[in-house]
């Protein structure tokens, strides 16, 4: 069997028209219509390209991924050495198929934000389903499907995302209740679907997040078990651009 045939066959399969996967190309070589297969590929081809480009852009609105946060972007100089090579690493998606989990840590600003929605970006583009939300949003979603005793529900439809990108985990000053539905979501997708976190707090404060030593042990372990974790220490990229809008906007000395 020719390559030509085989990806005939693996495009129909794509389509989920097992039949024509099975008999088209037997049939078109058994009526002697050989050459007319290679033009029924590059039309499959063009289907199979524009399948992906209406799948990406569902995606993209699906996402909730802020348009301006891309790679192109994306200021390398303003990140930390050897940080974007990290980042490029991970386009791919491999660490999808593992479950891993990707961790940002940083102060306000430092471009940490930017970086997780530009690989999700990234990620879309690949055929991925993302979600970006701020965790305080999606924590009050969640405490609401709660009392609306809908949570499970609320859980399989996030399970639908490949990976969750949780933005600035350390600003969220959280209740008993809103900890229990934040945990119990990190559990669920605990060795089966990926998050890319954000947080301001590096690990030795997050009992600030979690409260209790246990629940934050625990919430600890299922987050670092199988992750990339990647460190923003350089300085605040808008602290910098608003201090060159100052000098920008100063009136100029007369000559």
């Amino acid at each position: 069997m020719s390559d030509l045939d085989d990806r005939i066959k693996q495009l129909f399969t794509l389509f989920k028209l097992p039949t024509l996967a099975t008999e088209c190309v037997r049939r078109f070589r058994d009526a002697h219509h050989d050459d007319a297969l290679e033009v029924l590929r590059e039309t499959l081809e063009a289907e199979f390209g524009e399948r992906r480009v209406r799948r990406c852009e569902r995606l993209l609105r699906a996402s909730h991924l802020p348009a301006a946060k891309t790679f192109e972007a994306l200021d390398p100089q303003r990140l930390p050495k050897g940080m974007l090579p990290r980042l490029r690493e991970l386009e791919s998606g491999d660490f999808l198929e593992r479950a891993a989990n990707v961790l940002c840590f940083g102060l306000p600003g430092t471009g940490k934000t930017h970086a997780a929605c530009a690989l999700g970006h990234v990620l879309v583009q690949h055929g991925h389903a993302v979600l970006f939300t701020p965790t305080f949003q999606l924590v009050q979603e969640l405490l609401a499907a709660k009392r609306d005793l809908a949570l499970p529900r609320a859980l399989r439809r996030l399970d639908a995302f490949d990976v969750i990108i949780l933005d600035d985990l350390g600003y969220v000053q959280q209740s008993a209740e809103e900890v229990e539905v934040l945990f119990t979501l990190m559990a669920e997708r605990y060795e089966r679907r990926s998050m890319i976190i954000t947080s301001n707090l590096v690990f030795g404060e997050w009992d600030q997040i979690f409260k209790n030593p246990m629940t934050t042990a625990a919430a600890i372990d299922r987050i670092v078990h199988h992750s990339v974790i990647l460190e923003f220490d350089g300085p605040s990229i808008r602290a910098e651009e608003a201090k060159k809008r100052s000098r920008k906007d100063q009136p100029q000395p007369s000559a």
